[in-house]
């Protein structure tokens, strides 16, 4: 459930361990993680263009924001969701803004789900980072949080409260990504509200993309008019965080 191979990968290292006609210490994990590390790094992304699905393709200013994604078949998408991002990465050249992709989707199956998402199933759907600046404002490329979730920029005091209006209705889901931030950092960044809109231009200027999720109270800063920019709904969790993007 967590990185859609896992499991197989350790019925197989059982296996294994049963011929295996040599003892060693740790033999059992060795086995798995080297199993896992196999099919992780060099048979999944063979087989997954089976499914419509390729790895994200990493360049100059397009990153994870933690590798953890990547060793656990986070990081696959479809074609058109490749090329978008790419096009929006040479677009923001020369700018000082990265993409830092958080999770996406797994290698195989529609309909098998990427916990805790609730539609990062198909391919078509990428989650990114906030941009943040430091106290001179210039744009920087680390991150708030370990994971890349978690770490909010909450409405100002005359904007719009819908995390407010969520939790009062019993969706306390909604704050749910506070506790998988894997640890603040970077205290002194702070929300960078030009170069995340910069970002977000570039990505509403592709005709690939469907819709683009961000918290109604950062849409309402930025002054985010185009119709692609639209709310998720309480049943999801809180985007002041990150954007989430998918394909039409």
């Amino acid at each position: 459930m967590v990185t859609q191979i896992g499991g197989f990968a350790l019925l197989l290292s059982f296996y294994i361990n049963k011929k295996l006609k040599i003892s060693f210490l740790g033999r059992p994990l060795i086995t798995f993680v080297t199993v896992y590390l196999i099919f992780s790094l060099v048979i999944v992304p063979i087989v997954a263009p089976i499914f419509g699905r390729e790895k994200v393709k990493h360049i100059n200013n397009i990153y994870p924001v933690n590798y953890m994604t990547v060793l656990l078949n986070r990081n696959y998408v479809r074609p058109d969701l490749n090329k978008m991002l790419q096009n929006t990465a040479k677009e923001l050249e020369n700018t000082g803004i990265y993409i830092h992709y958080l999770d996406a989707n797994f290698p195989f199956m529609d309909s098998f789900p990427l916990l805790p998402h609730l539609s990062h199933s198909d391919g078509k759907k990428i989650d990114v980072s906030l941009i943040y600046e430091t106290p001179e404002g210039i744009i920087s490329s680390s991150q708030k949080s370990m994971s890349g979730y978690g770490v909010f920029e909450p409405p100002k005091t005359k904007e719009f409260n819908q995390i407010a209006i969520c939790l009062k209705n019993g969706y306390l889901q909604y704050d749910f990504p506070k506790y998988v931030t894997f640890g603040k950092i970077n205290k002194n960044l702070s929300f960078s509200d030009a170069g995340t809109k910069r970002l977000i231009q570039g990505f509403l200027k592709s005709n690939l993309l469907g819709k683009l999720f961000i918290e109604p109270h950062l849409k309402q800063r930025l002054r985010l008019n185009n119709t692609k920019v639209k709310y998720h709904g309480c049943q999801a969790v809180r985007h002041d965080d990150h954007i989430h993007l998918q394909l039409k």
